[in-house]
């Protein structure tokens, strides 16, 4: 799920002050602690090699962030693909891999026992 800031909800508009929502927006019950990542990523990187091996070669860890710039195409385990770009937030569910169109800088909000196994699942593949 990805909605741009102009398709959030307006709760609260003052002078001063506008606060958007959007409620629903996925659902961490049963993961326990939440890491908070920056990722900085060039145009045309593919995480998809590097997911080879895991469940279904794609990412286990749900993700909600934020794209500050860039371009990305995500394709999720049914084949779906979806195109967050500057100024989205997203929600990405389990299942999913990530190729970059535009040099982006995203941060991440994730599932941290779960997304460091995927991270250091990529760590190892880059190792050789």
């Amino acid at each position: 799920m990805r909605i741009a800031r102009r398709d959030i909800p307006v709760r609260i508009d003052v002078p001063g002050a506008v606060a958007r929502q959007k409620t629903d927006f996925g659902d961490a019950t049963g993961y326990g602690a939440i890491s908070g990542e920056y990722f900085s990523l060039g145009a045309g990187t593919d995480i998809a090699p590097l997911l080879q091996g895991l469940e279904g070669d794609l990412c286990h860890a749900p993700h909600w962030g934020y794209v500050q710039k860039g371009q990305l195409t995500v394709t999720f385990a049914d084949g779906t693909q979806e195109s967050p770009g500057d100024g989205d937030l997203f929600y990405w569910p389990p299942g999913h891999t990530v190729k970059v169109g535009a040099d982006a800088e995203v941060i991440l909000f994730s599932p941290q026992r779960e997304h460091s196994e995927v991270i250091d699942h990529m760590l190892k593949k880059m190792a050789g």
